[in-house]
């Protein structure tokens, strides 16, 4: 027979959920006496060969203020083809196409080794992935080199739908036009002036990848949406490959004594209007490289005389870091306008020096990206750590999700305090949000723009029964998590994960 404990680890390997406790205080009183809070580590795609992606839509509980999916935790009445919602306790009609349900033959999402369960969205489009290299070119001759080579190795491992496109920055901020045959061509943006995206949409003649009528059933393949600035992988291949082979360092000369002048902060500014004026809502990903600090424009942690030291942590500490500040709010409305569009900053920075990360930071962690850290990109520790970025699965898709939504419902005795990771608030209020937040509260849904196997998020909650109404032996509370999410195969897909706990 099964033990408790086994149980439990059973369940944190099919779900991807743990508990601080798996058994729950009875009252908000008995909770106040507890020192670590009721709350959950909660893996969103939890990796699990054996469950093969079902190829219809949730069933929805019909209370609007409601919408919990149905899961093996409901009460069914299969006579009269109902069943009731065990978060609101709504009664509700199955749909014409569960007519068939009984208890011998029940669907998937009754069955209780299913209470994670992935779903394929069947309407809308399927969009390509895309990908925006963005190059500091201010670096040696031989780390540009590998760097030029690392990127080579990973086109060649992108789908050929995919669209690709590329900036690269020193002094200047070059925006290239891929699309055009026999020559390289390039928009010229100075490094040391902020534009917003409307003003980028006007200079570069820009326009959104035209919406595609939703219509359910099987979706008619179509040519990837692309524009002059992204193109699919199969067009261009060649012509990016030989743009890349003619990369060469900044040609802006250095006086002895100064540092590079390098335009980190506008390179990224451009690289985030670029994709919110054209792709907005759809799963890109933007994937910076650079080679030491931003010393001009937007972004600039430091000056360019190179006898002013960049700021160290004591200065920090007593206030006296010139730049940070400025730096810091720049990048942080970066990574809010980057993740409100749903698209993933990752930050590669390899140098001997510091390079600014402190203030760039938020880049990552609010869009779900990586940030990397060496002292060189012709390093083996760098090589590597790229092409695990690019690892595929079984089925030969990227390990890497986009656009994702997490909306997490409670049964009554619980409440939501908040989340910590790399997510922003979509500020959905609801009876089941607590008052009282931990990490990004004030909300049941947050936005997660880049998923993998490896992210993990911790939830915290509040348990509200009153003191005089305990929750009754043998009660349970329960908890769903509803991840919406782009695959990297084109699909929308939700994955629902159901627990319960006494």
């Amino acid at each position: 027979m099964t033990t408790f404990l086994e149980f439990i680890q059973q369940n944190e390997d099919r779900d991807g959920v743990r508990f601080s406790w798996n058994v729950w205080p009875s009252s908000r009183l008995e909770a106040t006496r507890m020192v670590v809070p009721v709350a959950s580590l909660f893996t969103p795609l939890k990796e699990r060969p054996d469950l093969p992606p079902i190829q219809y839509e949730p069933v929805l509980c019909s209370r609007t203020t409601c919408r919990a999916v149905l899961n093996p935790l409901c009460q069914v009445d299969y006579r009269a083809k109902l069943w009731a919602c065990n978060f609101c306790y709504q009664r509700n009609q199955f749909p014409p196409t569960y007519a068939g349900i009984s208890e011998m033959n029940q669907p998937a999402e009754l069955l209780a080794q299913f209470s994670s369960i992935e779903y394929v969205v069947q309407r809308g489009p399927q969009m390509p992935l895309i990908f925006l290299y963005v190059v500091d070119t201010c670096m040696e001759d031989e780390d540009l080199q590998a760097l030029k080579e690392s990127m080579q190795m990973s086109l060649s491992l992108l789908p050929p739908t995919a669209l690709v496109g590329l900036i690269t920055f020193g002094r200047m901020v070059h925006v290239h036009e891929l699309g055009c045959e026999g020559i390289s061509k390039s928009y010229v943006f100075r490094g040391t002036k902020d534009l917003t995206g409307k003003q980028l949409q006007e200079m570069l003649s820009l326009t959104k990848a035209p919406a595609t009528q939703q219509s359910r059933g099987p979706q008619v393949q179509q040519p990837p949406p692309s524009n002059r600035f992204l193109q699919p992988v199969q067009n261009i291949d060649m012509n990016l490959t030989d743009l890349l082979g003619e990369l060469q360092r900044d040609p802006w000369p250095v006086p002895q004594g100064k540092r590079p002048l390098r335009s980190s902060g506008t390179a990224l500014s451009i690289a985030v209007g670029l994709l919110e004026c054209t792709f907005p809502n759809t799963g890109a990903r933007i994937m910076m490289f650079i080679g030491g600090p931003c010393t001009q424009g937007p972004g600039m942690v430091v000056g360019d005389e190179l006898k002013t030291p960049i700021r160290s942590w004591h200065d920090i500490e007593k206030d006296n870091a010139k730049y940070v500040k400025k730096a810091t709010k720049h990048y942080e409305a970066l990574a809010n306008r980057a993740a409100a569009s749903g698209h993933v900053i990752d930050i590669y920075a390899c140098a001997l020096d510091q390079s600014g990360l402190l203030e760039m930071k938020c880049c990552p962690n609010h869009t779900g990206g990586y940030m990397v850290m060496g002292d060189s990109f012709n390093t083996s520790l760098f090589k590597q750590t790229f092409q695990r970025v690019f690892t595929k699965d079984e089925q030969g898709h990227f390990k890497m999700a986009f656009g994702g939504t997490l909306e997490i419902k409670t049964s009554r005795e619980l409440k939501i305090s908040g989340a910590i990771g790399p997510c922003v608030s979509l500020n959905a209020k609801g009876p089941c949000v607590s008052e009282n937040e931990i990490g990004t509260g004030g909300t049941c849904q947050w936005k997660i723009c880049g998923i993998s196997p490896a992210i993990t998020l911790a939830v915290y909650f509040e348990v509200v029964n009153q003191h005089n109404a305990p929750i009754p032996q043998g009660g349970r509370g329960a908890i769903q998590f509803v991840t919406q999410y782009q695959h990297s195969s084109g699909q929308r897909r939700i994955r629902v994960t159901t627990i319960a706990r006494k």
